[in-house]
C-alpha cells in the first residue's frame, strides 16, 4: 500500500455505519472512521487523510496529521516503556511504537528523543527508529562558514546541542557558546561556523562579524523601547547579562559599544537607556 505513512487525497467509495471507505491506488479500500467525517461528504468526494495502522494492525485513515510522516524525523516524547519497546507521542490517537531493536539508548517516559518513522517490512506497519546515525550523511561542501540554515535541536550532551539539518545532516552547537535557553525539539535559524572533515557541521546561534553585533544591538534597543532602562553596564556580572539578554558579556559590551558610537544609548554608572531619554 503506497499510501501507508503518507498524506493522501483519497475519494470516498461508500459509506457504512462505521464511517466511509476510501479508495486506495491499488484497488483496495481503507476506513475513515465516522468521527473524522463532517457529515457533508458525498460519494466521490476526495478527503485528505493520513493512513496508518490501528491497534490491531489494520489500515485506517484519519484526518489528523502526525508530527512526522514516513521517512521523516521528529523529536517525540516517550509516553511509555515496556519490555518490548517504547511508545512515543506523535500526535495521533495510537502512539508510535519503537521496538527494542530500534532503540539507540534506554528511553525514559517524559523525555524527548529523535525518532524516524519507518516501515517494518516484516509486519507492514509503521514503527519508530531512534538509531538515527544510519540515516545521516556527510554534509555537502556548500555548508560554508557564515551560511544560514534551519536546524532541529534534538539532544543535549556534554559537548553541546546536537542538531539535525535537512533531515540528513548532523550539526553541533557547542555548550560554551550557548547564552540563551534552547529546547529539545525546537526548530530555529542557525549559522554555519565550520564544516568538519567528517562532514558534520559546527553551528552557532548568531551570525558572524558585524551582522552579529547588529542583531544583538537590535535586541537591546527593543528591550529599551519596552522598558526604558536596562540595569546592565560593562562591570555587570556575566551571569546577570546572560539571564537578562541571553548573550555573553563580551557580546554585550560589543553591542553597547556599537550603540554608543551610533548615539543610540546613554551609558550610566547603573545601566543604559535610550539617548533621547
Amino acid at each position: 500500500m503506497k499510501e501507508l505513512g503518507l498524506i493522501s487525497k483519497l475519494p470516498i467509495n461508500r459509506f457504512t455505519d462505521f464511517g466511509a471507505y476510501l479508495a486506495l491506488s491499488d484497488g483496495g479500500e481503507v476506513l475513515l472512521p465516522k468521527g473524522y467525517l463532517k457529515g457533508e461528504e458525498n460519494i466521490g468526494d476526495e478527503v485528505e487523510v493520513f493512513v496508518y495502522t490501528d491497534s490491531e494492525d489494520r489500515p485506517v485513515a484519519v484526518t489528523d496529521r502526525p508530527k512526522a510522516l514516513l521517512d521523516e524525523f521528529a523529536v517525540l516524547e516517550c509516553k511509555e516503556v515496556t519490555k518490548f519497546g517504547a511508545f512515543m507521542d506523535w500526535g495521533l490517537l495510537k502512539d508510535l511504537f519503537v521496538p527494542n531493536s530500534e532503540i539507540a539508548k534506554p528511553m525514559t517516559p517524559g523525555q524527548k528523543y529523535l525518532v524516524r518513522v519507518c516501515i517494518d517490512y516484516k509486519t507492514d506497519r509503521l514503527i519508530g527508529v531512534s538509531k538515527y546515525r544510519e540515516f545521516i550523511y556527510p554534509a555537502p561542501k556548500d555548508y560554508e562558514p557564515g551560511n544560514a540554515c534551519e536546524g532541529l535541536i534534538f539532544e543535549k550532551t556534554e559537548l553541546g546541542y546536537k542538531v539535525l539539518l535537512e533531515d540528513r545532516y548532523e550539526g553541533l552547537i557547542y555548550a560554551n557558546e550557548v547564552f540563551q535557553p534552547l529546547e529539545i525539539g525546537e526548530r530555529r535559524k542557525l549559522w554555519v561556523k565550520k564544516r568538519r572533515d567528517d562532514g558534520k557541521i559546527d553551528l552557532q546561534l548568531l551570525p558572524t562579524g558585524r551582522e552579529k553585533y547588529e542583531e544583538g544591538a537590535e535586541k537591546i534597543l527593543q528591550i529599551l523601547e519596552e522598558k526604558g532602562f536596562l540595569p546592565l553596564h560593562d562591570k555587570s556580572d556575566p551571569e546577570e547579562i546572560k539571564s537578562l539578554l541571553g548573550m555573553s558579556k563580551k557580546h554585550f559590551k560589543q553591542c553597547i559599544g556599537q550603540l554608543y558610537k551610533a548615539r543610540e544609548i546613554v551609558i550610566r554608572e547603573d545601566g543604559i537607556s535610550l539617548s533621547r531619554d
